[in-house]
């Protein structure tokens, strides 16, 4: 005992020391986003959600689009198990430090052949030895139950990285799930939202179709009084057939997006036709929007949180590679009964046992696991450049999503104004008709005005809609934990 405690010792001792790097955490974020620049002022409050934004825009039917879509989508099923295979590989990886025990049963038949000694006479003698006839040599049995037990010392550490190494890879594929809810969540609300435009446009276009053709019918009267032209008749026509014409893409875009929210909920095309062809109003974001600041982004963000686990991975696996340059021991272990008889493996007479420690070195491989570690090395440093483009990109996205949804919002009101000036000459208008000072058909222009005015608000209303779902989705929100 006295001898084995120094080699045990430094055993122990050398299975302290972990090689490679210890990983730091990522790059610290730029000094001088402190603030989102873009923001508009006065409509921001400072502390976001991590989930459920949609139920800003107001709508009970799409709270439920996007719930059906994160419970049923084959989207998020396939990130899910994702997940619970990296999290499998972390628990294999854990159990492959600990030591290996298997049972074992054997039974051997060996036929020897004669050595032609003391005439003719085999090898050996006793139970479990049979002569037989016309072989010339001895047959012999051997039977035997056993354990068998290994385990490699962690001298330098290569194991504890590679439980870093899947550790962080599990969290990287929880974050991958994460921005699998959060493009999910964003695509089935834009979905609805453009299916919602697209309604309101094909009723304003069957208005605008209605009121062209009182404009044509009232145009070919006039012709044949001859207080209008053919060429007047002619544009009204051409007029009419466009408009008409314009219905047509806007019913695909429609079926187009009934799909997509099908697919998107896991259902398949036509199933949600019953529940969204009605047509319904373009749902609006609130008048004040959580964004908060750039650290919240960077700290939430699911893909900024992916390329940051994947850093520290590709830091665990340098100790990993380096690990293999270094001498490793194994310990192999033996128990077992048996002999040359059945019942010898339940005699504790013919008990076994052994301990084989054993030391391995790749010393001379001709660098090959060094160019392996150089490997994990270049690995590192490009995951590390990954997450400072992935930060950098996150932050422009969401700059741009904000100064976009900025300035939809003052176009929107700008459109609005102008909608309202053409309610009021439309009005002004009709007091003229009645007064006898203007036209049926003048007044049939000014209405034209009036329904292009209000196209222009509900697409202004719809682009600010989107604007709203694409802030969301660039502060990476919709996201739950598990």
């Amino acid at each position: 005992m006295t001898r084995s405690f120094p080699t045990l010792s430094a055993v122990l001792l050398l299975g302290a020391c972990t090689v490679g790097p210890d990983y730091a955490g990522p790059p610290a974020a730029p000094s001088d986003a402190a603030r989102f620049v873009r923001a508009e002022p006065g409509t921001t409050t400072p502390a976001p959600a991590l989930a459920r934004w949609w139920e800003g825009l107001g709508d009970p039917l799409l709270t439920r689009l996007v719930d059906d879509a994160l419970a049923h989508s084959p989207t998020i099923d396939q990130a899910a198990a994702r997940v619970r295979e990296a999290e499998a590989q972390l628990r294999q990886q854990q159990r492959g430090r600990l030591p290996s025990v298997s049972a074992n049963g054997t039974y051997i038949h060996a036929q020897l052949p004669g050595t032609g000694i003391g005439g003719g006479g085999g090898i050996g003698s006793g139970g479990g030895e049979q002569a037989e006839a016309g072989s010339g040599g001895t047959g012999l049995d051997f039977y035997n139950l056993g354990l068998n037990a290994s385990w490699e010392v962690d001298l330098f550490g290569g194991g504890r990285r590679g439980n870093e190494q899947a550790t962080a890879t599990a969290g990287a594929r929880v974050a991958d799930l994460a921005d699998a809810q959060v493009s999910l969540s964003a695509q089935v609300a834009q979905s609805y939202v453009g299916l919602r435009e697209v309604q309101q446009r094909i009723r304003l276009n069957a208005e605008a179709t209605a009121l062209q053709q009182r404009q044509l019918d009232l145009s070919r009267q006039r012709e044949a009084r001859g207080t209008a032209s053919r060429l007047d008749l002619e544009r009204l026509r051409v007029q009419l057939e466009n408009t008409r014409a314009d219905a047509i893409p806007l019913a695909a875009q429609s079926d187009e997006y009934l799909n997509q929210l099908a697919i998107l909920t896991g259902r398949t095309p036509g199933a949600l036709d019953a529940t969204l062809a009605p047509a319904a109003a373009i749902p609006l974001p609130p008048a004040r929007v959580a964004i908060g600041d750039p650290a919240a982004l960077i700290a939430h963000r699911p893909d900024i949180r992916a390329a940051e686990r994947e850093l520290a991975a590709a830091t665990a696996g340098i100790g990993v590679s380096k690990a293999r340059e270094l001498p490793g021991i194994r310990f192999l272990g033996l128990l077992g009964l048996g002999g040359t008889a059945p019942g010898d493996v339940f005699d504790l007479g013919q008990l076994t046992t052994l301990a084989a420690p054993s030391l391995s070195w790749s010393f001379l491989d001709f660098g090959r696991n060094r160019a392996a570690t150089r490997v994990s090395e270049a690995r590192r440093d490009g995951a590390e450049a990954t997450y400072r483009r992935t930060v950098l990109e996150a932050l422009a996205d969401a700059e741009t999503a904000l100064s976009r949804f900025a300035r939809t919002r003052a176009q929107l009101g700008q459109l609005a104004r102008a909608e309202a000036t053409a309610t009021r000459a439309t009005t002004l208008n009709r007091q003229r008709v009645a007064a006898g000072t203007a036209t049926l058909i003048d007044q049939l222009d000014v209405e034209r005005q009036q329904l292009q005015a209000r196209t222009a608000v509900v697409q202004a209303r719809s682009q600010l809609s989107q604007r709203f779902i694409a802030v969301n989705k660039a502060l990476g929100l919709g996201w739950r934990d598990r």
